[in-house]
């Protein structure tokens, strides 16, 4: 892999990510830009104990624009974007309308790839494998950032889900806080390891497959299912089969099979509710699409960075993991989040975790 970092036009750092050492980016970002101002704050919340971002220069930022505005595509003449050469395998760069910023933390922008009409999916595992390289090499690389406590990689897909750009990309946030879900997580850890004297991860993961109902598709480095008590319809957590706490961490036999898993268990989520269109559609038709465009969150849960003296385990406890879900709960139908879930945070799931993980198993690629 080929790193090659440079500046936009108003400071902030892009990064391309290449999968060849003869490749030459010296392209010039020429775009008239201002300097970048942010007002990005942290406020706790002294009741729940927990931290929310203020960042009312967000209210501006560009929304579902047309695909020949697309500010992810790579720049033309007569069309200048955030990426300023004409091509691109993986691109970073800091969010010209981050939620953190400055002391607060970074936001970061993922490009997947330059094609605008493609999704995560659509990749080839070698694509696939240089974005795992990417988020690799920037969370080792933001973790170094002053004050940075968490650094959370995940991917918004779909208009459902609230994405405002359609290209397919992903975001980093490095938080100079532990994340409230990771911090539960890890008082459950410890609290367990207190009573037990053993690693609560490896006892849901080994329980899952004692159970196997849930189980979606094992290999020789990862296991994924969907988790007993399942929040969202479908849902998928997917884990290396060797405890490591964070993406760098992985090794090289598991990071050499994630693209082939994760992109089957991408292609099963947009397999798993059927188009109505496409029933009464000439099957004939070229470009006929017979499946929808699954909306998902994928959101990877590393271990904090920092003093651990406190937490009662040791960061080599906390046990990397992908998490896959849908707001979609049947065709044409979403889960929203009603009075139960936003008002006590208690989800009620429409669908039996073990109903929705025979299904993932049924639309397996044959």
């Amino acid at each position: 892999m080929k790193k090659t970092t440079t500046k936009l036009a108003d400071g902030r750092e892009l990064i391309y990510y290449d999968s060849r050492e003869d490749v030459v980016r010296d392209a010039v970002d020429r775009r008239p830009l201002d300097p970048v101002t942010t007002a990005s704050e942290i406020r706790h919340d002294r009741l729940l104990g927990d931290a929310v971002a203020v960042a009312s220069h967000r209210q501006g930022r560009t929304h579902l624009p047309p695909a020949d505005q697309c500010p992810l595509c790579p720049s033309r003449e007569g069309r200048l974007s955030e990426v300023p050469d004409t091509d691109y395998e993986v691109v970073v760069f800091e969010n010209r309308f981050p939620s953190l910023s400055g002391e607060n933390g970074r936001c970061e922008v993922v490009c997947f790839t330059s094609d605008h009409q493609a999704s995560f999916a659509d990749l080839s595992e070698e694509q696939a494998a240089l974005v795992l390289a990417a988020w690799t090499d920037r969370t080792v690389e933001l973790a170094r950032h002053p004050g940075v406590e968490q650094v959370f990689c995940f991917e918004n897909r779909g208009e459902e889900i609230g994405v405002t750009l359609g290209h397919p990309h992903g975001q980093i946030y490095a938080y100079p806080f532990t994340t409230p879900r990771t911090g539960r997580m890890l008082d459950n850890l410890a609290a367990h390891h207190r009573a037990t004297g053993e690693n609560l991860f490896d006892e849901v993961v080994a329980g899952e497959l004692a159970d196997g109902r849930r189980v979606v598709l094992e290999t020789d480095h990862w296991v994924a299912f969907v988790p007993y008590s399942a929040h969202w319809p479908y849902e998928v957590h997917l884990y290396p089969r060797r405890r490591v706490p964070d993406l760098p961490a992985l090794g090289e036999e598991a990071r050499a099979e994630f693209p082939g898993v994760y992109l089957e268990l991408l292609r099963r989520f947009d397999r798993i509710f059927p188009d109505p269109a496409a029933d009464t559609a000439d099957p004939s038709a070229p470009g006929l699409e017979r499946t929808l465009k699954t909306p998902y969150i994928a959101a990877w849960h590393q271990a904090p960075f920092g003093d651990w003296s406190a937490r009662g385990v040791g960061r080599e406890e906390y046990a990397l993991h992908l998490e896959l879900f849908t707001i979609r709960r049947t065709s044409g139908k979403l889960k929203f989040l009603a009075g139960s879930e936003s008002g006590m945070n208690v989800f009620i799931n429409d669908v039996p975790p073990e109903a929705a993980a025979g299904r993932l198993r049924e639309v397996a690629e044959k």
